[in-house]
């Protein structure tokens, strides 16, 4: 090839720089948000490593002030985010010694809201990467046709003619849309990946909620399980159930 990639910059018109630096100012951006990402997931997954063992005993203990004491030293966990926090809400409830099933399906909300806020925060960010690969490849054509139309323009008005003497516009006109490919293909692979750990995090949630009003039920009801609550509830509507 007779023009390198500097040559190929020097040879580009104003809009096609614009064009490029717009891409690169994309790819900065998504980039900033694919490590920042990266690393509070890291953080949340190996915060909830140290936590999770250590809020078991203390709820196998009966200990909640303990436990939502630990739940809230560790904030970069998910797991601990919604578990300290329901835990923070429903503990005026529990501490009496007599709950009623209003009061577990308090719990249950609790859970549910904190799940729900930790959901967005984890998924902030997101929409950029998803933004940045649908629109950067399109952003980069923008630059090809317009470099397009001005090569057959200047061979038009110079009346010059052939492959040969088009072949520098269309390289410089070739070469934003490269750039925009190039841009959008870690981003969609970002956009991918974060979005299976996102859901495979929610799931934690959802079986560590699980078990903690599974825990609550066994302590409230003196029974094993949630089938038992379920007879209750059905049986008994509002009435407190006692240890």
């Amino acid at each position: 090839m007779g023009m390198d990639i500097m040559d190929l910059w020097h040879e580009m018109g104003w809009f096609a720089k614009g064009i490029v630096w717009t891409l690169l100012i994309m790819s900065a951006y998504s980039t900033g948000i694919i490590i920042q990402k990266w690393w509070q997931m890291r953080k949340a997954q190996g915060e909830t490593r140290k936590f999770a063992p250590e809020f078991s005993q203390f709820l196998e203990e009966d200990n909640l002030n303990e436990a939502i004491k630990l739940a809230e030293g560790y904030k970069k966990s998910h797991v601990a985010r919604v578990l300290g926090g329901a835990l923070g809400e429903i503990r005026p409830l529990i501490q009496d010694g007599s709950v009623t099933v209003a009061d577990i399906n308090s719990a249950e909300r609790a859970v549910e809201r904190e799940m729900l806020m930790t959901v967005v925060d984890l998924k902030r960010g997101l929409g950029v990467l998803a933004t940045v690969g649908a629109t950067a490849p399109f952003v980069g054509l923008v630059g090809t046709t317009m470099g397009i139309v001005n090569s057959f323009t200047a061979m038009s008005t110079s009346g010059a003619g052939g492959i040969s003497s088009m072949a520098a516009g269309i390289a410089e006109a070739l070469i934003t849309t490269a750039i925009g490919i190039g841009v959008a293909i870690p981003a969609v692979w970002a956009f991918n990946y974060f979005q299976t750990k996102i859901d495979n995090l929610t799931a934690e949630m959802t079986y560590t909620s699980k078990e903690m009003i599974d825990y609550l039920i066994k302590g409230v009801s003196g029974e094993f399980g949630r089938s038992r609550f379920t007879r209750e509830f059905n049986t008994a509507g509002q009435t407190p159930i006692s240890h």
